[in-house]
């Protein structure tokens, strides 16, 4: 080991494990209220715009704290911020249980994903200041496992949850792995040491603009695909916010020696491209982790166990991989590595353009199986490839930035797939109804089929057929915007699969080192 390695001790590897459960708390309740909805509003007696923002709160609140984590974490110390976001965290996820109001729950779940979100860039900060490089072929896949697996078992975990027991343990089952948590991290962590004199330099304006920056693009991604856009007199209004917060929060950033968010990691080209990769990953991530459950339940008809367990596939697929992509890792051109990977998500996405709306677990598998897969062995690379040339002083800022690089990906990824399968599949069910007239002889064979059925069971065969026709062809328009969506993430993958060889590879020293 050369002198300027970091030196890994017992007790540091036993702090990450405590780390990475944490974070795989904070990314897993994204998603695990997802499939649970309705019996959260339900049990709240909210109205349907109300309950969307049980997730909504949460995502807006984490992606203002994933930047400032690495202030945060330079001036408090790893230790302290973990151990307190830990515990906050934990309280928060029992308050949001013992809620009894929709107000009270937004308001603990955005505590929830605030706090949450001081957990998950010190986990990937610490991969690479507090291990050596010869060892990053292992932790690397350990947090790009974690990062992956946990969104895409959520709606899985939520929906058996919330099934066999009741929607409160969604948040229960946080508080005695919360409570292990915050105690492992304060009296294990000792990487660094707090800086308090950064509090005195501390930007408040920049964190308020940063607030109304990201919260109000998440806001604006999350709300304007089911309120059309600009058309909303809401969403206008933080559209307005968004562009002042961002103005302000870049003013502040550039001019000032202790921005509350240091952009420097930018200046590493490897960094700049693995954190836009980080954002394309971030849109298949979390586009196909709703897409596919919008499918089973919106065309199958399927409860929020049966989707968890039908889409269970991808995270078992992604276990199975890792230990493959770190052995990988240490062998090959990362870069290729990242080529197959992006090659493989294309294929995936690819064999869902031939969806009809018969499609079921079986057709399923493959897809999913090939999903899980590719995005192993995309994700590792990306964390070594843009977080294993940055200097230890910049780590941590930078983990910041390429966490939020992949949840502003995702924001984006759904705003645009939302807004695709509304416009797309409008325009599918015109063109269909158009179609179906009655000089059309097979329309007219199957409405008289479907009179005729209905007419031998007592019922108005005439007014049922077409009711059940109209059905029919909305659900077709349906499944023709999911096929529009596909092949659109098809694209995107597989154009941007040969930007692969624009990262150099790390050298050996790399990351974390001087």
């Amino acid at each position: 080991m050369s002198a300027d390695e970091p030196h890994l001790t017992p007790r540091r590897a036993i702090a990450f494990v405590v780390m990475v459960f944490g974070m795989f708390m904070a990314i897993l309740d994204i998603q695990i209220v997802s499939a649970s909805l309705s019996e959260i509003q339900a049990g709240l007696a909210a109205s349907p715009d109300e309950i969307s923002w049980v997730q909504t709160s949460y995502l807006i609140a984490e992606v203002v704290m994933i930047p400032l984590s690495g202030f945060l974490a330079r001036m408090m110390s790893t230790r302290y911020l973990f151990a307190l976001s830990a515990a906050g965290f934990t309280i928060s996820s029992f308050l949001c249980a013992t809620s009894t109001s929709i107000e009270e729950m937004i308001l603990w779940r955005a505590l929830q994903g605030f706090l949450g979100g001081g957990m998950i860039p010190s986990v990937f900060a610490a991969a690479f200041t507090i291990f050596p490089p010869s060892k990053r072929n292992v932790v690397s896949p350990i947090i790009g496992l974690i990062a992956t697996l946990a969104p895409t078992v959520g709606p899985t975990v939520g929906g058996y949850l919330s099934y066999t027991l009741s929607w409160h343990w969604l948040f229960l089952v946080n508080v005695l792995p919360g409570i292990g948590v915050t105690l492992g991290a304060f009296l294990l962590i000792d990487f660094d040491r707090p800086n308090w004199s950064l509090f005195e330099r501390f930007d408040w304006w920049g964190l308020l603009s940063l607030a109304a920056f990201l919260g109000g693009l998440e806001y604006v991604l999350e709300e304007g695909p089911g309120n059309d856009w600009l058309a909303d007199e809401t969403v206008a209004v933080f559209v307005v916010v968004t562009l002042v917060g961002g103005i302000v929060t870049f003013y502040r950033v550039l001019t000032r020696d202790e921005p509350i968010v240091d952009l420097s990691a930018f200046g590493n080209v490897n960094f700049a491209v693995g954190s836009a990769f980080s954002f394309v990953m971030g849109i298949g991530l979390y586009g196909l982790t709703y897409l596919y459950p919008l499918y089973l339940a919106s065309i199958r008809g399927y409860d929020s166990l049966m989707i968890g367990e039908t889409v269970f596939v991808s995270g078992l697929a992604m276990f199975v991989t890792a230990p493959i992509a770190g052995f990988l890792a240490g062998r090959v051109d990362l870069r290729l590595m990242l080529l197959v990977g992006f090659v493989g998500f294309a294929v995936s996405t690819w064999m869902l353009t031939g969806m009809t709306a018969e499609w079921d677990f079986q057709e399923l598998l493959v897809p999913q199986i090939l999903r899980g897969m590719s995005l192993m062995l995309s994700m590792v690379p990306i964390n070594n490839l843009a977080l294993g040339t940055l200097s230890r002083d910049k780590m941590k800022g930078g983990s910041g930035l390429f966490n939020l690089m992949r949840n502003l990906g995702g924001a984006v990824g759904l705003a645009v797939i939302n807004t695709q399968l509304s416009d797309r599949g409008a325009l599918h069910y015109d063109r269909l109804r158009e179609a179906i007239s009655w000089t059309n002889d097979e329309a007219m064979r199957q409405l008289s089929l479907m009179a005729g059925n209905l007419s031998a069971r007592g019922l108005d065969g005439q007014t049922g057929a077409l009711a059940q026709m109209a059905a029919r062809v909305r659900q077709q328009a349906t499944v023709m915007s999911f096929i529009d969506v596909f092949l659109m993430l098809s694209v995107l993958f597989a154009g941007l699969a040969v930007t692969a060889f624009l990262m150099r590879t790390p050298q050996q020293a790399g990351g974390g080192g001087h």
